[in-house]
């Protein structure tokens, strides 16, 4: 005879959370705390030498900053889209290729990517920029500070761009999108929005603080 606890018992579905959601939750504490030390340089530097600061940021183009800006925290909201398509198992789109309310996870990543690359190249056209305007790395405090911050994030981003063609070329190579697959690009989409979100913080400190 079997008793109710057993029954009740055989019942039970233990919910136990993704180790690689949880592993990428906790490496990205971790890079919190390196961010922190970025800013924590800034703010010294803002304290011990005000005319620099007042002197460097002068030569900062706001506007060209804030387009790039919205570039990078845009390709959240794709990304993001992507997310919700993998949660559908949705991997390719299922319409035309502007129905975008028909795309899969991959034509959003790709359009992520794109996104990100805009942003990247941007950053990079605009140490051209101060380059001629005689900021380079080792000018000063300040410009060291400025190319060390910006420059780890930047290294940040295309570590992302990277992440998302691996996860377009997995759902590429995988005969069928399960739940696996599913979780990569969700896992990827943490990492993403939080390079978004550093960013956010480091334009205001930048390019806003003055």
């Amino acid at each position: 005879m079997v008793t109710t606890a057993a029954v009740t018992s055989r019942n039970v579905v233990i919910n136990r959370p993704n180790t690689v959601s949880v592993g990428t939750i906790v490496w990205l504490g971790s890079e919190v705390m390196f961010f922190a030390g970025l800013f924590a340089i800034y703010f010294t530097l803002r304290s011990v030498s005000p005319e620099l600061w007042a002197e460097q940021t002068g030569k900062l183009n706001f506007w060209y900053s804030f387009a790039n800006t919205t570039i990078l925290v845009l390709s959240s909201v794709t990304c993001q889209m992507g997310v919700f398509a993998a949660e559908k198992m949705r991997p390719r789109r299922t319409g035309g290729p502007l129905q975008f309310w028909r795309w899969g996870t991959v034509e959003w990543f790709y359009l992520t990517f794109a996104m990100g690359a805009i942003f990247v190249t941007g950053q990079i056209y605009e140490y051209a920029l101060l380059v001629t305007e005689h900021v380079g790395l080792q000018s000063d405090a300040y410009a060291s500070a400025f190319y060390l911050t910006t420059g780890f994030h930047g290294l940040h981003v295309t570590g992302g761009l990277i992440a998302f063609l691996l996860v377009i070329g997995r759902i590429y190579a995988v005969k069928h999108f399960t739940h696996k697959e599913a979780t990569t690009a969700i896992v990827v989409s943490y990492y993403w929005h939080f390079v978004d979100v550093v960013w956010i913080g480091l334009f205001l400190v930048i390019y806003v603080l003055k």
